[in-house]
């Protein structure tokens, strides 16, 4: 389940002569870009995600000369540390990242509670940083200025989304399994209040602490109430442990919705057709035909690593790098410029534009996917999917 890669990168830097021509000149030196990651501890799991996404940019942009920094391609060196899954030495990494590496550019960490941890020290030092994989309506009490965050999937919005989308597919009633950590029941008490308002019953309403190590008791519960929805409020390891007992079991529901994990390839290579027709959160798919990165993205990324891209975490990561990098080209490493750019620029990603509003995505609607005969499609909004919603008939 949990996949370690690790791979090393050793730039060797040559000085490019400058040729009477009106390609770019070379710089010499690198853009040292700084992050924190939770290599281990309880959100490792998510960690290779977003790992391969910021080394998967990384090398593209080296592949093409280097990063433009204002008409200059410099090579990109990732510097990072492991945060061992704890927000408290996120800050004392990227606090060491600012003032004694003196990085060029911040990336992100993973998660809600790191990124808002680190939203003050950048502040503070006025170090602009493009978030990623941070989805809280807290998010929106973050300070404009040096934060933003792409992700449409804000617990919120998600509830009323979730809850429009099981109407519309004539749901009746459900059972809700949620997580103890922060972002599961956040969203969970959004999602309660919008379910009453559709006229969804709720028979089952079940909590779990983030290290369950058996859920059949659960699962017992909900088979005895037969919902026509299940709603686990998932983190990565809960939803393989989900889904290896619902399988089991022979757990029955035609609308199936796992949080966080069924994105992963490691998921779909885990549980196979058993996990087709979940349903879960993200906005991204290689299909949108009418976004030109996303199906060249997704080709390249499955060329080099023999496996698709997670549709979540390594797309949001992804388009984060796309954002600084666009951003760079046009101000350069200035962070005050840096800064101006990002608050007001429409940026060309491959999950569409996107525009901040504040802190948040402006563009990218509310959306939930579901895995279709191994694939990732967007079921939801109507006027957004690549597909249209297919019921669980069976695990």
């Amino acid at each position: 389940m949990k996949t370690n890669r690790r791979w090393s990168w050793a730039a060797g830097l040559a000085a490019i002569a400058a040729v009477a021509s009106s390609a770019p000149a070379f710089a010499a030196d690198t853009v040292r870009i700084g992050y924190s990651m939770s290599l281990t501890g309880l959100f490792s799991e998510a960690a290779p995600s977003q790992v391969t996404a910021y080394e998967f940019w990384r090398d593209q942009v080296n592949a093409a000369g280097g990063l433009d920094v204002g008409g200059q391609k410099r090579k990109v060196e990732l510097v990072s540390y492991d945060d061992q899954s704890n927000p408290a030495n996120a800050v004392k990494i990227y606090e060491k990242l600012i003032t004694q590496d003196k990085v060029d550019l911040l990336a992100a960490p993973w998660g809600t509670p790191f990124q808002l941890a680190i939203a003050p020290v950048v502040a503070r030092y006025k170090f602009p940083v493009v978030g990623n994989t941070a989805a809280s309506v807290q998010l929106r009490k973050v300070a404009p200025g040096y934060i933003w965050f792409p992700t449409s999937a804000i617990p919120d919005k998600m509830g009323d989304e979730l809850a429009k989308m099981m109407k519309a597919k004539g749901v009746k009633s459900a059972a809700i399994l949620a997580n103890v950590l922060p972002f599961s029941q956040e969203v969970k008490s959004f999602l309660l209040p919008a379910l009453e308002r559709e006229g969804v019953k709720v028979s089952v309403n079940e909590d779990y602490p983030p290290d369950i190590k058996d859920m059949t008791a659960i699962l017992t519960k909900v088979a005895a109430a037969a919902p026509e929805t299940v709603i686990a409020l998932s983190y990565p390891g809960d939803s393989f442990l989900f889904a290896r007992q619902a399988k089991e079991l022979g757990l029955k529901a035609p609308f199936t919705f796992m949080m966080v994990g069924p994105t992963f390839a490691a998921f779909q290579k885990a549980y196979g057709d058993s996990v087709n027709n979940v349903v879960t959160i993200g906005h991204w798919s290689k299909n949108k035909a009418d976004w030109a990165k996303a199906k060249p993205f997704y080709d390249a990324y499955v060329a080099k690593f023999h496996e698709a891209p997670d549709a979540l975490d390594t797309v949001l990561t992804y388009m984060s790098m796309e954002i600084l990098e666009q951003a760079v080209a046009k101000a350069g490493l200035d962070h005050e410029k840096l800064r101006e750019t990002i608050a007001t620029s429409t940026f060309d990603t491959i999950n569409g534009p996107v525009k901040f509003d504040g802190v948040q995505n402006a563009t990218t609607p509310t959306a939930f996917l579901q895995i279709q005969d191994g694939d990732i499609q967007i079921v939801w909004p109507e006027s957004f999917k690549t597909a249209d919603f297919r019921p669980k008939t069976k695990w």
